[in-house]
């Protein structure tokens, strides 16, 4: 039986990337709604059209809409089509930049996905709600976090993690009346075979800063490095997705879409110094100093680095797996070790790091 599919965040790279794994795949699709937001027409008629080697494109319809508005802001004739026939859902837009305001991330993150939510409460034949979470709803939790836990008081590193905390504090309490399965990735990075990413955000401004310091005679640390990075490749995300969101055992479930094996901070600094200069690193820059240094507009815009992007790597949280990795492991889906992958992201970022200004996070 075919499915139909909705979709928030198009054009972002996840949105589409999960378009095309999902043609690539073979599941058996009648239709599929992608959602964007007014000021996103444009560039989501030029997307969907740069896929048409990918994708089946009579299958697919751009909706205008506006997820903070009753009924996503769709056009009536076509939300009651959506009602009637959507199977699956998946929630991925969301205000991203760990630098947002408040008031806008609140706007999109939490009001949004209450309105999703609501709207998702009149399909009539939704099979599975899949929302896009963050590992980093944890916030300043640190030591291991179970997928089954949510709830703290420990606060949060920005309103980033702050806001998709409570927006999925909302789709939890949605568990008992619609088909939920949450998704908490880690850091995504790119594509584990080819690199692919549209955004150089999170490690890789530890590539921006390499180039800067490329010159200097001592290469240094940056703090003790001792806490672990979740990083995960945005390909194991999509297949996970995509696997979770057509098979049963996913519903009413939370899966981390973390590695397994995470890396020190100082290890994978290590391993991008030694592959994009052939350096060690020597000696030691205080984290005290390294924020001083930070909140200085123009040292960030030199180093290529958000002020925020900093506590990523300072804070000592693991993220137990252990029922992502049961229920993937018959489908044969696993996140690969950073350490075999991380060259490939290193080429792509070399190719295309002049055009990194150009890229915009609408995950």
């Amino acid at each position: 039986m075919a499915n139909t599919y909705g979709v928030t965040g198009f054009p972002g790279y996840l949105a589409t990337e999960l378009l095309k794994e999902l043609f690539r795949q073979g599941y058996p699709v009648d239709h599929i709604y992608l959602i964007h937001e007014a000021s996103m027409k444009e560039k989501a008629a030029a997307q969907l059209k740069k896929m048409d080697d990918w994708i089946d494109s009579e299958k697919v319809t751009l909706v205008q809409g506006d997820i903070t508005e009753p009924q996503l802001g769709i056009a009536p004739k076509t939300f009651v089509e959506m009602q009637k026939t959507v199977t699956h859902f998946w929630h991925l837009a969301a205000l991203y930049d760990l630098a947002v305001s408040l008031p806008a991330s609140w706007r999109v993150n939490v009001h949004g996905t209450r309105k999703v939510n609501e709207a998702l409460g009149s399909f009539s034949n939704l099979k599975r709600y899949l929302y896009f979470s963050t590992a980093y709803v944890s916030g300043k939790r640190e030591g291991t976090i179970k997928e089954q836990e949510l709830g703290h008081q420990e606060g949060f590193k920005n309103h980033y993690e702050y806001t998709k905390y409570e927006a999925e504090v909302l789709v939890e309490q949605r568990k008992a009346d619609l088909p939920v399965t949450i998704i908490r990735p880690g850091i995504v990075v790119g594509h584990s075979k080819t690199g692919e990413t549209a955004k150089f955000d999170g490690p890789y401004s530890i590539l921006n800063a390499l180039h800067q310091f490329a010159s200097l005679p001592v290469l240094p640390y940056i703090g003790a490095g001792t806490a672990k990075v979740n990083l995960v490749p945005q390909d194991y995300v999509i297949q996970a997705s995509i696997y979770l969101t057509h098979h049963d055992k996913g519903i009413g479930q939370t899966y981390h879409l973390t590695d397994p094996s995470p890396y020190q901070a100082r290890d994978i600094y290590n391993m991008f110094a030694d592959y994009l200069l052939t350096k060690t690193p020597r000696g030691t820059v205080p984290i005290a100093v390294a924020r001083q240094a930070l909140q200085v507009s123009s040292v960030r815009k030199w180093l290529g680095i958000q002020k925020q992007a900093l506590d990523y790597f300072l804070c000592e949280s693991e993220y137990d797996a252990s029922n992502a990795t049961l229920d993937l492991k018959g489908a044969g889906i696993y996140c690969p070790d950073f350490a075999d992958y991380y060259p490939v992201l290193i080429d792509y970022y070399e190719a295309h790091r002049h055009e990194r200004d150009k890229h915009v996070s609408i995950l």
